[in-house]
């Protein structure tokens, strides 16, 4: 038998906690002298002692340690996994609410970040079709530009789509910081560096682009663009997968000026009149306005497009294998007969 100083320091936790653990029944020590009270611990109570401490450091609350301690193996797998998974999404909520934070001060100093200029005015491209026309809602016709040591982001969306595009900087000094250009001036902009090899976004008072000794302005907007992290965050895993030739597919929208129902099925893909080869994994009916849809199928790269489906009235996620750094969420309609999502 070991005194509870001995157990504590055998198997890292301290008298305290052990003491406590034994007050929540968790942990009861093996004998306790009824004269003096002390406790006593036995070898066999080590290996309990030590998964309590591996549970404890791994923030598992203690209402399911005595479920993984005491239960049966699967019963301590599916707390785990639960528990891993509330910890990643308190995580994810940190990191989002901390970026927003940083993204919302001043900058100390000038940011500059370099990239490519055909690589930059390529993302352009891709990204201002998600963009607002016109409405009440200036910052929606506008650009969202993310500048960070990491990556460049630039982001549109008009609340049926949204289209997110990723730079990996060729330098970076300062930072983090954003900019919010409309889209007409970005795409002005987007033109002048796709003749230069190498333009650097400069953030600040007068943010602009620069490249051989030139200077080309990115004229900023007010207003607030929408939490798309947040959207991003809370997506809802796919069920249904539909992979397809991406022309083949912007093709059989071509043309067609109402809601177009897609059924899936196995191995094709019907779009109204038309049949596609695919590789599906469904089945799932899902309906769309041609014209946003067809616009996120033009704006990817190469010869296929994945689509990734929740639910009919979720928002699918539009992807490109040859190009994992640009992504499209596109909002579905009201399937025939129903109420729009």
């Amino acid at each position: 038998m070991h005194s509870i100083s001995a157990f504590a320091r055998r198997v890292g936790l301290t008298p305290s906690a052990l003491r406590f653990y034994d007050d929540c029944g968790v942990l009861a020590p093996a004998r306790v002298d009824p004269l003096t009270g002390y406790r006593y611990y036995s070898d066999d109570q080590v290996e309990r002692a030590v998964h309590l401490r591996g549970l404890r450091a791994a923030g598992v609350p203690l209402a399911d340690v005595t479920a993984v301690l005491d239960g049966s193996p699967g019963t301590a797998r599916e707390v785990l996994t639960l528990h891993a998974e509330r910890l990643r999404a308190e995580s994810d909520a940190a990191h989002a609410a901390l970026g927003a934070l940083l993204r919302g001060l001043p900058p100390s100093g000038p940011v500059r970040v370099r990239v490519g200029g055909p690589e930059l005015a390529s993302a352009v491209r891709q990204v201002v079709p998600a963009a607002a026309r016109d409405g009440e809602f200036p910052e929606l016709r506008c650009v969202l530009v993310e500048l960070a040591d990491a990556q460049v982001r630039l982001v549109a969306t008009d609340r049926y789509r949204l289209a997110v595009r990723e730079l990996r900087p060729l330098a970076a000094d300062g930072g983090p910081a954003e900019l919010l250009v409309p889209s007409g001036a970005l795409v002005t902009a987007a033109a002048w560096a796709t003749r230069r090899p190498e333009v650097t976004i400069e953030a600040g008072p007068d943010p602009c682009l620069r490249a051989d000794g030139e200077a080309h302005p990115l004229p900023g907007a007010d207003g607030v663009f929408p939490a798309y992290r947040e959207m991003l965050r809370t997506l809802d895993a796919p069920v249904h997968r539909v992979l397809t030739g991406r022309a083949a597919l912007r093709d059989a929208l071509a043309g067609r000026v109402r809601s177009v129902l897609l059924d899936v099925r196995a191995d094709e893909l019907v779009v109204g009149d038309v049949t596609l080869p695919a590789v599906c994994a469904g089945p799932v009916r899902i309906a769309f306005d041609p014209a946003v849809l067809g616009a996120a199928l033009e704006a990817g790269v190469g010869p296929d497009v994945l689509l990734e489906i929740a639910a009919p009235d979720r928002p699918v996620v539009v992807r490109s294998a040859d190009q994992g750094s640009f992504t499209t969420l596109v909002m579905p309609v009201a399937l025939p007969g129903k109420d729009r999502p």
